[in-house]
């Protein structure tokens, strides 16, 4: 446990599913910048699963903007476990993800000893711990802030209906449409007990409000720090003049769907017209689906990497060809950020309420899209242009000051 002395307003306790450092995925980003921005006013405490475990833990800042770390090794749980559960329990398999009796004690210890005035939950896994503190302290009982990382049902609901498109997907699609119900009920249960609900998006929150009948979400969406994500940050990576660039978590279904769909519908297109176009495909954990992928001419897949920056600032056109999803997309705000021309689907850039044709360029359809790739690829002036819009836009609207702001209103009884 490591400790600082501190003296601020209030005290929050942050549970997270994963420690928040370093932050070099969704949830972690997310996690670790709220947690900067509220360790300015508040005494922060932090609660995380954690996959490293001992010595091996590297806390890094954490270590100066958290008076108390504690983390619990996150539990495995095996394909059989994860089946039975999901055709025998009414809880979504969310639910269940991660469940651990080592978590339960821990955060008992941490109530004991930190009195939190705020419980803040990061995730819906992680609401079942929410409803733990609440009852371990009874009437003295902390704020219950529920951060609702995605609208969770909506995003199984997106899910089933693309895969029950797919003959050879519907077993997928079964398993989408169980969960879809579930999580549906469940994330209505969290968010009718939770005492304030935050959404990444204005549109999620219009659909957990449409969900739970007189909620009402304060929308605090993810945000980009624009020092660490600005042009000529790093040099970039040699990739070539008419590189095509996508980010994420690459086991992750919304960016697997995305990057498929790109390289089967879009991609023939752009080659044809130009030979010397390029995808990378950078994130850790590439999932089998894309194995076929490391052959095909074009494409590159380069797993995990240390800086997704060298990457992005390398991109002459950075491709966000989502079809599923919900929040808002870190990886667009980090590549608009960095001053790139930016080609999305409507879902892609959902929640960041960006000017098409100013700041982003809008395209659904898999041969508009190839086009206005194409477009850009030819018209250095034109992808400057959009970059540099797309930067001040992200800067006056998306740093994590300003996007935490409302984060106030949330903690004030």
């Amino acid at each position: 446990m490591a400790h600082k002395a501190v003296n601020t307003s209030k005290r929050i306790l942050f549970l997270t599913p994963q420690l928040p450092y370093p932050p070099q995925q969704g949830t972690a980003i997310r996690n670790y910048n709220l947690i900067r921005q509220v360790a300015r006013q508040h005494e922060v405490h932090l609660l995380s699963f954690s996959e490293a475990q001992g010595q091996t833990i590297d806390f890094g800042p954490l270590r100066d903007l958290c008076s108390t770390l504690n983390t619990v090794p996150t539990p495995g749980r095996s394909k059989w476990r994860r089946l039975w559960t999901t055709l025998t329990s009414s809880l979504p398999d969310m639910h269940h993800r991660l469940y651990s009796s080592l978590f339960d004690q821990e955060l008992q210890k941490v109530l004991q000893a930190t009195h939190p005035e705020v419980v803040q939950i990061e995730g819906l896994e992680m609401a079942q711990y929410g409803l733990y503190a609440r009852q371990l302290a009874a009437k003295d009982a902390p704020l219950w802030v529920f951060d609702a990382h995605n609208a969770e049902y909506l995003l199984q609901k997106r899910i089933f209906e693309t895969d029950s498109r797919h003959p050879r997907r519907w077993v997928g699609a079964l398993y989408s449409w169980i969960q879809w119900q579930k999580l549906r009920r469940y994330e209505a249960t969290v968010c009718r007990r939770a005492q304030r609900v935050i959404a990444c998006s204005a549109a999620d929150a219009a659909v957990l409000e449409r969900l739970v009948h007189g909620l009402r979400a304060i929308v605090v969406p993810n945000g980009v720090d624009t020092q660490d994500y600005r042009p000529g940050i790093v040099p970039p990576a040699p990739l070539g003049d008419r590189a095509l660039v996508f980010t994420g978590k690459m086991d992750f279904r919304p960016n697997v769907d995305a990057v498929l769909w790109f390289v089967s519908k879009v991609l023939p297109t752009i080659q044809q017209a130009s030979p010397k176009a390029h995808f990378y495909i950078v994130g850790k954990s590439p999932h089998p689906r894309l194995a076929p992928l490391k052959q095909m001419p074009g494409v590159t897949i380069t797993g995990f990497v240390e800086d997704v920056r060298p990457y992005i600032a390398t991109a002459a056109v950075y491709v966000v060809p989502l079809l599923t999803g919900g929040g808002t997309r870190l990886k667009v705000l980090e590549a608009m950020a960095m001053g790139r021309a930016v080609v999305s689907t409507t879902l892609g850039c959902e929640g960041i309420h960006a000017t098409p044709g100013h700041d982003i360029v809008l395209a659904d359809h898999p041969d508009n899209f190839a086009q206005q790739v194409l477009a850009l690829l030819d018209d250095q002036a034109r992808r400057d242009e959009l970059g540099r819009a797309a930067r001040a836009f992200v800067d006056r609207h998306f740093n994590w000051r300003t996007v935490t702001a409302p984060l106030e209103q949330a903690y004030e009884r």
